[in-house]
């Protein structure tokens, strides 16, 4: 018997936190967070951190447990969210993977082996230095052009800003000579170990922007300079995977002169929202998704509980 699974994504703002408390209480469920900057500690307001005071008494995974200072990947968080899962599903519990980094999800649902890189041969320690380092002199959308000559379809998949991505799969091609989208598409065509409900909530595209421009906003009055300044107090670096979020590095630009105030939360604003149609886009490629569209049902939150719970049950998941 294949052990239940499941998944509530979609777009930054949409309203996962909330809705995940309820969906958790309900199906007797546990919180796996799939999100890429919840993990780190001190870093509340710009991730729009769930706090334990609206946790519900749910139990929560994958939130403030590594220093900014760390790395954190998807072999990590594959790594680490199947020790949780054992953890959930020896509690008889039901392990619900909340959060809106995509890549994160597939590497659990469909059990991706990434293929560990050979740390340790000097030659590939040389070429990713000498990745990083084109990197600096040269910028980020130089080393996205190399992507895009090698590998067209992962340099559509992967930001410009996303040097850690864009480094690996450059790394993927050169070790192995196989594209690292080729390699992805063979993975994400594996059959999943788990039944699952993977659900994507959606919002009509105005409502979700407006949502996106007020937690900007609210992110502001909340302190997120003060926030960005005792990061860089505690010695985090603006090249550090951390402070390559999004709310941090726009931030770190205005303290560091290279914009005005005004400019940084307008930026912030424009690139929310373009990471919000990112994710859609992957969202669509992704088979055996249920999409919930909150508007079909007038953003009724105990309407679109009660939706997802019947698929739940459909799917002889309770």
């Amino acid at each position: 018997m294949k052990k239940p699974l499941v998944i509530l994504t979609g777009p930054t703002a949409v309203g996962k936190t909330e809705l995940s408390i309820k969906l958790a209480k309900a199906i007797n469920g546990e919180i796996i967070s799939a999100d890429s900057m919840q993990v780190y500690k001190h870093m509340n307001i710009g991730t729009a951190k769930i706090m334990e005071s609206e946790m519900g008494g749910i139990k929560h995974y994958l939130i403030d447990e590594f220093s900014p200072q760390e790395d954190f990947n998807v072999v990590k968080f594959k790594e680490y969210a199947e020790k949780y899962m054992k953890e959930i599903y020896e509690k008889s519990k039901i392990p619900i993977i909340v959060g809106g980094t995509g890549f994160y999800i597939q590497s659990v649902l469909y059990g991706i082996d990434f293929e560990k890189n050979d740390e340790d041969t000097s030659n590939h320690i040389s070429y990713r230095k000498e990745l990083e380092n084109l990197a600096q002199e040269k910028g980020p959308l130089y080393l996205h052009s190399m992507l895009q000559e090698i590998d067209p379809v992962s340099a559509q998949a992967i930001h410009s800003n996303n040097i850690k991505r864009v480094i690996r799969a450059l790394e993927y091609y050169k070790q192995t000579g196989n594209k690292i989208s080729v390699h992805n598409k063979e993975q994400r065509q594996k059959d999943s170990p788990y039944q699952f409900c993977y659900f994507v909530l959606n919002n009509k595209r105005e409502v979700l922007y407006e949502r996106i421009n007020k937690r900007v906003d609210d992110m502001m009055e909340q302190g997120l300079i003060e926030e960005v300044k005792h990061l860089l107090d505690m010695g985090c670096k603006k090249d550090m995977v951390s402070m390559q979020g999004l709310g941090y590095k726009e931030i770190i630009a205005y303290l560091e002169g290279e914009c005005t105030l005004e400019e940084a939360v307008y930026i912030l604003k424009r690139d929310t929202r373009h990471f919000a149609k990112r994710q859609l886009t992957w969202f669509k490629r992704e088979k055996d998704v249920i999409w919930v569209n909150k508007d079909q049902y007038n953003d009724h939150e105990e309407k679109i509980l009660e939706a997802i719970i019947k698929e739940i049950q459909l799917k002889s998941l309770i």
